[in-house]
């Protein structure tokens, strides 16, 4: 039995973070589904350097192109991810059914231009999954204040829903509290729930990343070398913390009441999603976020090179409710040596929604070019 295999058994699912048509054509993702992965996430970055950085989209840009030479760019960027998140869902449809649709999931993100407005993600949300039209896709709606509303209407229409970009616990409570709104709103309406799945995402290594960084530099200032060793040991910590501590959120609202009368009624819990999983920090363990997040009722979605490190050397165990005290403290001292926590999670949900953005408007501008090449029009310089 590999680590895949073993991390079922314990209750966490793992999911790849990465897709591009190469990989399904060639038969990896199958390979991979065939040894245990049980789902794929997408955003905008992903397909931006599947994208721009291969061939295998050309032949499907030119039919677009000879079919209407002034497609708009959007319309292209939505059939070839919309054919892509087909075909994936498609392989991974075997485990859509052996998990009974607990796993087996595709995810696709919306426009990360329409992350502040409400109206524009609920109408691409519906028009994603009507495209799509797949049981096993989840529409990944970000998790900003704007993004909340249309959390809660997609999941009372029955469109199965990632919430992308959490980083605080504050907002992954908002979250699970739209999800239970949104299912409540469709039982009142006499619709069923049973078949209604989310996850919620949040984002883990990236808080290391900001949090160590506000630490090299008060450790650069501190007068007294005593407060400077003791912030180092600091570093690596605070985004393991802040999950292990989300998880307990968790744990509590979905063994309340009233998520059990939901339950009663066909509701799947909404499991956190651990995101940002690869390790950036070279002198940290490449499965520093895999080894100490493993629970149930979780899943976590990990780029390929962690994926392979998981089949490589990963040792399962239930490790997530490990030194919740001292990571409790951690988060304390930190706050007490002028790190700003609430500051830390605002800023990074706007790099993250400004960073998906970069990605959309890249890929944009590289498909516009090969647009007019392909209906022979002369590029304007930029």
């Amino acid at each position: 039995m590999n680590a895949l295999q073993q991390l079922e058994r314990l209750g966490q699912s793992i999911w790849y973070d990465n897709i591009s048509r190469g990989v399904i054509l060639r038969g990896e993702l199958k390979k991979m589904v065939d040894e245990g992965l049980l789902g794929v996430t997408s955003n905008p970055t992903i397909f931006d350097k599947a994208i721009s950085g291969s061939a295998d989209y050309d032949e499907q840009i030119r039919e677009l192109v000879e079919a209407r030479p002034s497609t708009p760019v959007e319309e292209i960027i939505g059939s070839l991810m919309v054919r892509d998140i087909q075909m994936a869902a498609d392989v991974l449809r075997p485990a859509f059914a052996r998990t009974g649709g607990r796993d087996g999931y595709v995810s696709v993100e919306v426009t990360p231009r329409k992350a502040r407005d409400t109206g524009a993600t609920i109408e691409e949300a519906r028009s994603l999954w009507r495209r799509i039209d797949r049981r096993n896709l989840m529409v990944k709606i970000p998790a900003t204040i704007e993004g909340l509303p249309a959390v809660e209407q997609a999941i009372s229409e029955g469109i199965n829903i990632n919430v992308t970009l959490i980083f605080s616990c504050e907002r992954y409570r908002q979250v699970a509290e739209r999800y239970l709104c949104g299912l409540e709103k469709r039982l009142e309406g006499g619709k069923p729930i049973d078949h209604v799945a989310s996850v919620a995402s949040v984002f883990v290594s990236r808080v290391d990343t900001l949090v160590d960084k506000l630490l090299e530099e008060r450790i650069a200032s501190a007068a007294d070398p005593a407060d400077a060793d003791r912030m180092r040991g600091y570093r690596g910590k605070a985004a393991v913390a802040n999950a292990r501590l989300l998880y307990q959120d968790f744990r509590n609202i979905f063994s309340s009441p009233r998520f059990r009368g939901l339950k009663e009624r066909g509701a799947r819990p909404q499991r956190p999603l651990w995101a940002s999983t690869g390790t950036k920090n070279p002198s940290y363990s490449d499965l520093l976020y895999v080894e100490t997040l493993v629970a149930p009722h979780t899943v976590n979605t990990v780029p390929p090179q962690t994926y392979a490190a998981i089949l490589d050397h990963l040792e399962p165990s239930v490790t997530v409710e490990e030194d919740l005290e001292a990571g409790s403290a951690l988060l304390r001292d930190l706050a007490a040596s002028g790190i700003d926590m609430v500051g830390v999670m605002q800023k990074l949900e706007e790099d993250g929604v400004a960073q998906f953005a970069t990605s959309f408007d890249g890929l944009y501008r590289k498909l516009l070019e090969k647009r007019d090449e392909s209906a022979g029009t002369p590029v304007p310089n930029a």
